[in-house]
């Protein structure tokens, strides 16, 4: 990952991306990366992350939105591939709303009746 994609040698995702922690990939560009989250939270689990880190969609700006479409293209043709038509996407901002890990990302879950409301 080069410099221009703002790496952050203490972020998770960051060194997922790299390479230098394993991940059980879904998809990758040059742009993206998607892989299985590691406690899936319903029978299809799957995180979708720009390469670029942006610390949390609070962090989206005119400079980088399209890259944030971007990932919405890629759910949209995983789902496909996957052959899911029913699905939800969340993106947690912050630490009281359950953001874990500091770096852009969207958890696409499938396969089971999602409540609402979530929490």
């Amino acid at each position: 990952m080069s410099d221009a994609l703002n790496y952050q040698p203490d972020c998770l995702f960051c060194k997922i991306v790299k390479g230098e922690i394993p991940s059980n990939k879904v998809y990758e560009d040059d742009l993206c990366y998607a892989f299985y989250d590691i406690d899936p939270q319903a029978p299809t689990h799957f995180l979708v992350i720009p390469k670029a880190h942006i610390g949390s969609c609070g962090e989206i700006t005119r400079g980088n939105s399209a890259l944030v479409g971007r990932l919405f293209e890629v759910i949209s043709q995983v789902t496909r591939d996957l052959g899911l038509t029913d699905f939800r996407v969340v993106s947690n901002c912050g630490a009281q709303a359950g953001q874990s890990v500091p770096h852009l990302h969207f958890h696409v879950l499938a396969g089971r009746d999602m409540t609402w409301p979530p929490g």
